[in-house]
């Protein structure tokens, strides 16, 4: 027992030695196998916390006296009447909240201790960053749209992988026009934290703070990072139709985070990309009897998404220089960190 637990876990009195050496050990002394370890445990609770509490939300609402063989199709039916829009919407922000935010935020606080420094916040962030930020999010989504439109087209010759994918499909359409129904400025407000706000702040804290990290810092390969941090992003979103779009826009969100050091810009790009698709959605709500969601993307050929790739090469390589010296600056941060290690305990808590 006592060697199983060594392999994952070393005495903080040889941290320094081998932060600064080959092994990669957290702040606590875990190793990456470890850390990856603790970071699934934690997801696997989160899960079952989400399903319970979302549980608990939708039986508010249940009419009584449903048996249990169709208690499953009658907890969807009533989440997507409108007049129940509301508790769909605190099903959804709860149910990641759990899934996403809270295994993130334990991960943090075993492995590393409490300075948030390790997630990727910190203070060194400019306005340039995050308009192109906001751009290169928009321009990923363009790039990804005639993917989803080639990977249709490939599903159709795999009959089987095809029907659960318009399955999914269909659900996520249903659950999109439930939270779509934005009639007043009350509920458009209240969609902007819910649907643009919590999903970019728990999103992001998760897959480029706590998973992305991880992988970097133990794999030593900052592009195969981002590029599983993506494969995943897009596994957990759960849409076969979508999945090499959200592979792109994952990768994008990715190599922003790897290129800037600084969780806030792409919280923010990704909160304002959110909000625009909200804004949209208050618009056609106010001027159509009823939206339907699968149109809300307008069809862009290849050659289309082939200049959009063009322009996002061109854009990051503005989006490198306009983060170069905030880079440098938190890589002096983090040096520092390290070199000044409590022996005794950990590192300094991020007085940012």
């Amino acid at each position: 027992m006592a060697n199983q637990y060594y392999s994952l876990y070393i005495a903080p009195a040889n941290l320094h030695q081998i932060i600064l050496g080959m092994e990669y050990r957290s702040v606590k002394g875990f190793t990456g196998w470890g850390q990856l370890g603790i970071l699934l445990v934690f997801l696997g609770a989160g899960f079952i916390l989400a399903a319970i509490t979302q549980l608990v939300i939708v039986m508010q609402i249940l009419p009584a006296g449903v048996s249990m063989n169709k208690m499953s199709d009658e907890m969807m039916k009533v989440m997507l009447k409108p007049e129940n829009v509301g508790y769909a919407r605190l099903s959804q922000v709860v149910g990641t909240f759990f899934l996403l935010f809270i295994p993130a935020i334990l991960y943090m606080l075993v492995c590393h201790g409490k300075n948030k420094f390790w997630l990727g916040f910190n203070k060194h962030i400019n306005a340039a960053q995050i308009v192109l930020g906001f751009f290169l999010i928009f321009l990923a989504n363009v790039v990804a749209n005639p993917l989803a439109e080639l990977s249709k087209s490939i599903l159709t010759n795999f009959p089987s992988l095809n029907a659960m994918g318009m399955r999914l499909e269909d659900a996520y359409t249903e659950q999109v026009t439930a939270l779509s129904n934005l009639k007043s400025w009350g509920e458009f407000f209240m969609a902007i934290i819910i649907m643009a706000f919590f999903p970019a702040l728990f999103e992001e804290i998760f897959f480029r703070g706590a998973l992305q990290n991880l992988l970097e810092r133990w794999w030593k390969a900052p592009l195969l990072a981002v590029i599983v941090t993506s494969l995943i992003f897009s596994f957990i979103h759960m849409s076969v139709f979508l999945f090499l779009s959200r592979v792109v826009l994952g990768f994008v969100l990715g190599l922003m985070y790897q290129r800037s050091r600084n969780l806030w810009v792409n919280i923010i790009a990704h909160f304002l990309n959110n909000t625009v698709a909200v804004i949209q959605l208050f618009w056609l709500s106010k001027h159509q009897t009823k939206i339907e969601v699968d149109k809300l993307d307008p069809k862009i050929p290849l050659w289309g998404g082939l200049i959009a790739l063009a322009i996002t090469f061109g854009l990051f390589l503005l989006f490198e220089k306009v983060s170069a010296k905030n880079r440098k600056q938190i890589a002096f941060e983090e040096q520092d960190l390290i070199e000044h290690i409590d022996i005794g305990h950990s590192y300094p808590t991020n007085k940012n």
